[in-house]
């Protein structure tokens, strides 16, 4: 497969069609052409300020794009009841979002509230979503700042997955952990994702994480793809800037080990 920027494909479950997004004058992405297919963890890779967590958040429509469109299960955003949207697309990001004056049971079971489940199978769910989480089920009646920090970012993804949403977009969610957990979190959201098979956009700066969690990885640079591939191919990859942003995270050979 070819570094360069793919194409959108119409299977896919998500798609990027010359997507630019503009504010105060400057341009933050530019003609971006993207797929993600079910099934993936599609990793976007840069520094910061390069584009990343703004491509996320036009997904789910927490900003709008400047020109082009964002297709999720084959309909533009813009088409979408933004509420039924963002239901159906489960978002996770680095300090978690939890609300203190909840239990975890309720930051867990908030949106299926909404959805008027009743109280009996949302008691169920998230039950079962703790288990799948990797947590005690005793920790429901616990507030946020009763957990650890990986506890909580457990809960994050947990509270992610409540509605069973095709998609998730996961804003650098393990980046504030020390390095031990954030290690165990990603062996765990790993044999999740080969569970539950979903189509999950990924954020990161860290080539490392790249490589652990990505089917696939994309490497944007000033709002644009340079380029995208599997971790092989992008560690192989002959693109000067995909180079640079490999040596500045090691050798090669480190760099593979760290897979």
């Amino acid at each position: 497969m070819s570094m360069a920027p793919q194409s959108p494909r119409s299977e896919s479950v998500i798609e990027f069609r010359d997507v630019e997004y503009a504010s105060g004058g400057r341009k933050i992405l530019c003609a971006l052409n993207l797929a993600i297919n079910g099934g993936e963890i599609l990793v976007l890779l840069g520094r910061s300020g390069s584009g990343k967590t703004t491509a996320l958040k036009l997904v789910n429509r927490l900003l709008t794009v400047s020109r082009g469109e964002i297709r999720v299960d084959g309909r533009d955003v813009k088409d979408w009841d933004v509420i039924k949207l963002r239901r159906h697309i489960g978002y996770a990001i680095q300090d978690v979002g939890l609300f203190p004056h909840y239990t975890v049971e309720r930051n867990i079971g908030l949106i299926l509230s909404l959805e008027r489940w009743d109280k009996e199978k949302i008691y169920a769910r998230v039950q079962e979503l703790l288990r799948l989480a990797g947590l005690n089920p005793d920790l429901a009646a616990r507030y946020p700042n009763q957990l650890s920090g990986g506890q909580r970012q457990r809960v994050g993804v947990a509270r992610a997955l409540a509605a069973d949403p095709p998609i998730l977009l996961m804003d650098e969610p393990f980046g504030a952990l020390d390095p031990l957990t954030r290690a165990d979190l990603q062996r765990e959201f790993l044999s999740l994702q080969r569970k539950l098979q979903k189509a999950v956009l990924f954020v990161t700066h860290d080539l490392h994480e790249a490589l652990r969690l990505g089917s696939r990885i994309a490497l944007l640079e000033a709002g644009k793809l340079v380029a995208v591939g599997s971790p092989e191919e992008f560690l192989g990859s002959s693109d000067p800037l995909v180079k640079k942003y490999v040596e500045a995270f090691g050798s090669l050979e480190e760099a593979r080990g760290k897979k």
